[in-house]
């Protein structure tokens, strides 16, 4: 029973791997460098146009509105499935930016809306940003206590 079940998994990923488009890492980090850069740089150019209609607008709440505007969208850019497209062709370099959050708690509300407020948009919206979520404050405490226990000694 063990060996047909390895025979079978063997068959499987080769055929998985003979199936799965090859793409070289150097296409794939200039397009993820390209995209990333370009949603980097609308960030900016946003920021810039903020601040140029109100000067007085200190730089923090200047960041927040541009993570507002990138934020929203890209959740239009997901509901009408244009982003996917991007990020098909950008890899990384939708990920990393928060566009990629956005995106990922855009797409799971958009794909669990048919199972109602509550048990689908509210309970499996954070279901791939949650794990980040968690990792991040988790992480940022022990760094945080490391930071505090240098500092005192």
């Amino acid at each position: 029973m063990g060996d047909i079940k390895l025979k079978r998994n063997d068959e499987y990923l080769s055929y998985v791997e003979n199936v799965t488009p090859k793409t070289g890492w150097f296409n794939s980090l200039f397009h993820a460098f390209i995209v990333g850069g370009t949603i980097c740089c609308m960030g900016q150019m946003f920021g810039d146009i903020i601040k140029s209609y109100n000067p007085n607008m200190d730089t923090l709440r200047v960041g927040s509105w541009v993570s507002i505007i990138v934020i929203c969208i890209t959740i239009i850019l997901t509901a009408f499935g244009v982003f996917d497209r991007i990020a098909k062709y950008g890899g990384g370099g939708t990920f990393i930016p928060i566009s990629g959050f956005a995106n990922s708690i855009a797409s799971c509300a958009i794909e669990f809306k048919n199972e109602g407020l509550v048990f689908g948009i509210g309970s499996k919206m954070f279901y791939v940003a949650g794990p980040v979520i968690v990792n991040g404050v988790a992480y940022s405490i022990v760094v945080g206590l490391v930071y505090m226990l240098i500092c005192l000694f």
